[in-house]
């Protein structure tokens, strides 16, 4: 639906309820076809081949953490980690809104009715303005779809609004540069401007999520998660950052696939927060990735910066020219073997993800609650030399709950969630390195995939539970001794380096860093968790 007489729109939608006024136009709900065209005809884009639309984000290839801000008032005061997150006042929001619903008079916006949360119960109904159509589509993309008949009583409870054009002045607004990404968790409002990458409107929900849902006693979780083909259903979860494999390891054709990114886990199971999936396309492949890649050839799927030639309109995933974080978002429904709910029962295993660019850490190990907990506070993974300017080496980075970005409460919030569902459903956790095994980059050589899925598969039907395991000396937790299909040696990661010495001073100097890292959290959690520290082992 377009809607171009305002005062019609004003009295069906309630635009004036959030203050947008004197609009050009408002188009919406429209669906893929119709912003295909609205996006063309404003030149936004182009088609590649097979059908998918081609976007370039200018100067913002990624998100900007670093401006994001969340209102500082008397709600938000005790209950926001400022440590990690920006604040501003509620003035500061009051002008910067103003001076939004100001810029967007004579303009046409795109409209969306949307859903957070496939639980009916744990969700937000999020209505989302762009300036752009294809952001539109994106965001159409990766959220729940709401059918007509739902659409017909739909009552939005977070309003975000995107204007990429719009330049914030830091002085006025209290923000950093002309970049903001704003937050009033009261009004349940979001402003986007000064970017054009489009993941900032999904991972805004996500945060407004993060924030509200715990509250309720629902864990928010960023992670993909997949669920067993039988009648029982019995879920995994995979925590990651970047990089580490989330989208690629839960995309397995023996499990149903519930999403690649953001899940909430509440009494009656686990949920998918997205309708859609947003996964990396730097070098992808078609025999190793079919299922993603072929998502890439269809009609509706967006492309972020990816390279296509100019003439056959055929993508180069191995040009990074723009960035190393060139992205499709695609419906889940384009994948197979996609759940068509986007929930299932509670957990049987959780996987945590790393990519150990060091490599000492073994290919699996098995953890108990509390090392699960000191892990996902930690979120450890490593940058590796390349891919970003400057870096030489290989360079350990901690992210808080496998996502700190998104974090707005304290991290301990988060992890004894999850600690006492992981009690309450007896589920068994892993740490698993999808990094370098026989030394770090460069020396070593990145774990074979083959091996990651067979160990997988052996924890996810439960017989690795029943393996001989022995303690690991650096860092603490059981490493099974042996798992048919898989060479010994892997398994013991000294095994595979020639030089002892060097494992051992590299595997020391990482354990240091973990217990640097985790000094902030020391005073936030339990002694158990405390004495899960990598260090300590080493001592023992």
């Amino acid at each position: 639906m377009s809607v171009t007489n305002i005062g019609e729109y004003n009295a069906a939608h309630g635009s004036e309820a959030i203050g947008l006024r004197n609009l050009k136009a408002v188009h919406w709900n429209l669906e893929a076809p119709r912003l295909y065209e609205e996006a063309l005809a404003r030149g936004e884009g182009r088609l590649a081949r097979g059908g998918a639309f081609v976007a370039t984000t200018g100067t913002h290839t990624g998100r900007s953490p670093k401006d994001k801000f969340v209102v500082r008032d008397a709600a938000t005061e005790n209950e926001i980690w400022w440590d990690n997150n920006g604040a501003i006042t509620p003035e500061q929001f009051d002008t910067l809104y103003a001076d939004f619903v100001a810029h967007a008079e004579g303009r046409e916006l795109f409209a969306q009715d949307l859903r957070g949360g496939a639980d009916p119960s744990h969700g937000v109904n999020a209505r989302v303005f762009s300036e752009f159509a294809w952001h539109s589509l994106f965001i159409r993309n990766l959220l729940i779809r709401p059918d007509r008949a739902t659409l017909a009583r739909y009552v939005p409870e977070l309003t975000i609004i995107d204007l990429p054009s719009f330049q914030a002045d830091p002085p006025r607004h209290g923000c950093r540069s002309k970049t903001v990404i704003a937050i009033d968790f009261a009004r349940k409002l979001v402003l986007i401007g000064g970017s054009a990458y489009a993941g900032e409107m999904k991972k805004s929900v996500f945060t407004y999520l993060n924030y509200r849902l715990p509250e309720a006693g629902v864990m928010p979780m960023h992670c993909s998660a997949n669920a067993a083909l039988d009648e029982a259903g019995d879920s995994a979860l995979f925590f990651g950052l970047s990089g580490t494999g989330k989208t690629t390891l839960s995309n397995d054709s023996s499990r149903q696939l519930l999403g690649d990114d953001e899940h909430g886990w509440s009494e009656d199971g686990i949920f998918n927060f997205e309708g859609g999936c947003y996964a990396k396309t730097i070098r992808l492949s078609r025999n190793a990735e079919p299922e993603i890649y072929a998502t890439t050839e269809r009609f509706g799927t967006v492309m972020e910066n990816v390279v296509i030639d100019p003439e056959t309109r055929i993508p180069d995933f191995d040009d990074a020219s723009l960035t190393e974080n060139t992205r499709c978002a695609y419906p889940l429904d384009f994948i197979a073997n996609a759940s068509a709910t986007g929930r299932a029962a509670h957990p049987k295993n959780i996987v945590m993800l790393t990519c150990d660019a060091f490599g000492v850490m073994p290919p699996i190990a098995r953890l108990t609650g509390a090392e699960a907990m000191y892990h996902f506070l930690s979120g450890y993974t490593a940058k590796v030399a390349g891919t970003e300017r400057g870096l030489t080496a290989p360079e350990a980075t901690f992210s808080t709950c496998f996502g700190a970005p998104f974090m707005p409460r304290h991290p301990s919030v988060y992890g004894n969630l999850l600690r006492d569902l992981i009690a309450h459903h007896a589920v068994d956790c892993w740490l698993v390195n999808t990094g370098w095994t026989g030394g770090g980059v460069g020396t070593g050589r990145r774990m074979p995939i083959r091996v990651t899925r067979r160990l997988l598969t052996a924890a996810l039907d439960g017989s690795l539970a029943h393996a001989a395991f022995r303690r690991d000396p650096h860092f603490g937790f059981q490493v099974p001794v042996a798992v048919p299909g898989v060479e010994t040696e892997l398994l013991s990661p000294i095994e595979t380096w020639t030089n002892k010495a060097a494992f051992h001073e590299t595997a020391t100097r990482l354990v240091t860093m973990f217990q640097e890292n985790f000094k902030r959290f020391a005073a936030h959690v339990d002694a158990d968790v405390r004495a899960a520290e990598p260090v300590r082992a080493a001592a023992a």
